[in-house]
Order: C-alpha cells, then structure tokens, then sequence
C-alpha cells in the first residue's frame, strides 16, 4: 500500500512540475510575442495613445488661441473703421 502512494506521490510531483514549465513557456511567448508586436509597431511608425491624445490636445489648445487672435484682429478692425 506504501509503494502505490509513492507512485501516486511521484505521479502528483511530475504534473506540478509539469505545469510549473508550462507556465514558464506561456510567460516566455507571451513576452517574445510583446517584443515582436513591439518592434512591428515601431518600424511602421504608428504613435502610441499618449503621444495622439498629446497632439491632439496641442491642436485643441492652437483653435482656442487661434479664434481668440481672430476675435482680437476683428475687434481692432472695428475700432479703426
């Protein structure tokens, strides 16, 4: 009876470590597979979300400015008239 738990203590050991390098190779591709996406989006040179939402805002903010420069221009072209 001892040596039949023995084996299915074996048994049980194998496939936790089993597992264990399962996971290790999942992590290791997950991690090879964000390098390669990575590395593609950098040769294409998309931009990332932060650097869009940065510009964007950049644009926003020159409209703004640039509707308050042509509210002044329009003002001061009444005045001269």
């Amino acid at each position: 009876m001892q040596t039949r738990n023995k084996i299915f203590d074996d048994i049980s050991q194998l496939m936790t470590n089993a597992m264990g390098v399962a996971q290790g190779a999942k992590d290791e591709a997950d991690t090879a597979m964000k390098g390669m996406m990575d590395r593609w989006l950098a040769d294409r040179d998309f931009v990332t979300r932060e650097e869009f939402d940065a510009v964007r805002a950049m644009a926003q903010k020159a409209r703004e400015e640039n509707a308050e420069l042509s509210a002044r221009l329009d003002a001061l072209e009444k005045k001269k008239k």
